[in-house]
């Protein structure tokens, strides 16, 4: 297991949604990739669903051919992912893309190691939407991943408004937690926004966001999105003062970075003012894991 010492650089790409064939999405993509190694980040987080501005390419597709589709593009995106970071040497989150497992369309987040390594992470709460009109089904894992220079976690949107996987992330040593995220409405960010701050109080651990923002037409079910992504930290000495180490403008298509101290998550951890994982009532309370395990 990777130690929590050392620093990291983080970088988080809030991407407005433009009509884009999937070469000039991936263009786009590996610009921001570049433009993030060039300024020294070890990890690059993309938001949920940028992958719709694919479909752009594929007009006034029915929701379900839509994902079809879509999902036929995975090997083609994974792939230029796995390529991106082995040239570019930084470890892509990329954000979340819509992938078969079997008969199971599951919204997935794809991660390139700067080896080229691939790993992919379910989404395990569905929204109403993403249920009902694209059909997308839960994952069941969730657990966190070694990395060069970290071990982190990530919980796509929905998935950061739930505690207890998030809490199993931080139990299996992860002092970086990565959220994509696509919300259509102020309502929606401020949820995932609060949420994620209260993830990195609980678990006094770093949590990054990345969001989508905007409109494409032609695309069913993408409706208008709004995001104002951020790089939250533990609210302690030693972090930040408002617990935001860095944040993007609301709707501006940017780029944020945030250098990021593990050894000093180690060190709240085991003497911060408070101490949240140290001092749970174990004795009172527990949370068992029923679900699979794996990468």
């Amino acid at each position: 297991m990777t130690a929590l010492s050392g620093e990291v650089r983080v970088a988080a790409v809030q991407l407005e949604m433009r009509a884009a064939t999937p070469q000039a999405h991936l263009d786009r993509m590996h610009a921001n990739v570049r433009l993030a190694s060039g300024y020294g980040a070890d990890f690059i987080l993309f938001p949920e669903w940028h992958t719709l501005q694919m479909l752009a390419s594929r007009p006034c597709l029915e929701p379900a051919a839509a994902m079809d589709w879509l999902s036929d593009q995975t090997d083609t995106l994974t792939q230029a992912l796995a390529a991106m970071a082995k040239a570019e040497n930084i470890t892509i989150i990329g954000g979340a893309h819509p992938m078969r497992d079997g008969n199971r369309l599951q919204n997935c987040s794809p991660i390139a190691l700067p080896d080229g390594t691939l790993i992919l992470k379910p989404k395990l709460h569905p929204t109403p939407d993403e249920r009902g009109v694209w059909g997308i089904q839960g994952g069941n894992h969730m657990d966190a991943f070694e990395t060069p220079k970290a071990r982190a976690g990530v919980a796509i949107c929905y998935d950061s408004e739930f505690p207890e996987p998030v809490r199993r992330i931080a139990d299996q040593g992860a002092g970086i937690l990565f959220v994509p995220y696509y919300t259509e409405t102020r309502h929606g960010h401020f949820r995932v926004r609060h949420c994620c701050q209260a993830r990195a109080v609980e678990n006094q651990t770093y949590v990054v966001t990345a969001g989508l923002f905007g409109e494409i037409g032609g695309v069913a079910n993408a409706a208008r999105g709004y995001a104002q992504s951020a790089i939250y930290t533990p609210c302690d000495l030693g972090f930040a003062h408002d617990g935001i180490a860095a944040q993007a403008e609301p709707n501006c298509d940017e780029v944020i970075f945030a250098d990021l101290d593990l050894g000093r998550i180690a060190r709240v951890r085991e003497d911060g003012h408070v101490r949240n994982l140290a001092d749970r009532r174990t004795d009172l309370y527990r949370i068992g894991w029923t679900g699979a395990s794996g990468s």
